[in-house]
């Protein structure tokens, strides 16, 4: 019985890394947000803890739930692939919505010629429209991505945490059962974070002049192929 928690907490540690390294949503949309919004590397990080939380204790509760009740697990499988689908749309609405956000945002960005007339001698001058509402615009989408992203991963699922960890541990003991899911749990948000720093990083070294303009956009459109890759491949 002790080898097989020992292969269960170790399996729950390799998938919690693996699963949060294949799908990108899990770190991809944070980096984005995290450039287009101009947060800090803390803000970004807390912001992607929480939602990691959220996604893997919506997981385990709906696990202990089922187990208690008695449920099959075609019923919990089922469960999840339907959470699964209404996170996979949720993210793909908030890519798109935020997409044409940014397009919005990047029209208002030019910058047009006024000119004067100071006794016989005519100059003109250039500015933007878009600095005396600057920080409205960021301070309104801050407040919405940040809790849009937390409600998607709350419905977004650990797909292998019921049916190869939870149910295997719950019949091993309860102590079992809180050990590989808090194993699993903190290597997903561990990976989650990792992934997120060094993405903000190597962001970093990207034009920051040539990318400023449309970075709403640019953020929008890799949530949204986020979502489609959830939704349609399946990552």
């Amino acid at each position: 019985m002790e080898s097989s928690l020992s292969l269960l907490t170790v399996t729950a540690a390799s998938l919690g890394f693996i699963h949060t390294i294949l799908g990108v949503d899990h770190y991809v949309p944070f980096i984005a947000l995290s450039k287009s919004l101009n947060w800090s590397k803390l803000k970004t990080l807390t912001i992607t803890a929480l939602c990691g939380v959220g996604h893997v204790l919506s997981t385990v509760i709906i696990g202990i739930i089922g187990i208690s009740l008695g449920l099959s697990l075609v019923k919990l499988e089922a469960i999840e692939n339907t959470r699964g689908e209404i996170a996979g749309w949720l993210l793909i609405i908030f890519g798109l919505a935020y997409t044409i956000y940014g397009i919005i945002k990047a029209k208002k960005k030019h910058t047009h010629s006024h000119y004067h007339l100071d006794g016989n001698i005519t100059h003109s001058h250039e500015h933007s429209h878009d600095n005396a509402e600057h920080v409205h615009l960021h301070k309104e989408p801050e407040k919405i991505s940040g809790w849009t992203l937390f409600i998607i991963f709350v419905f977004g699922p650990c797909e292998a945490l019921i049916p190869v960890l939870m149910i295997p541990a719950a019949n091993h003991s309860i102590l079992g059962l809180t050990i590989v899911t808090t194993i699993f749990g903190i290597t997903t948000i561990l990976t989650m974070l990792v992934m997120v720093l060094l993405g903000l990083y190597g962001i970093e070294l990207l034009p920051q002049k040539k990318l400023e303009k449309h970075i709403h956009t640019f953020a929008g459109i890799t949530i949204l192929l986020c979502g489609i890759g959830v939704q349609f491949l399946g990552l």
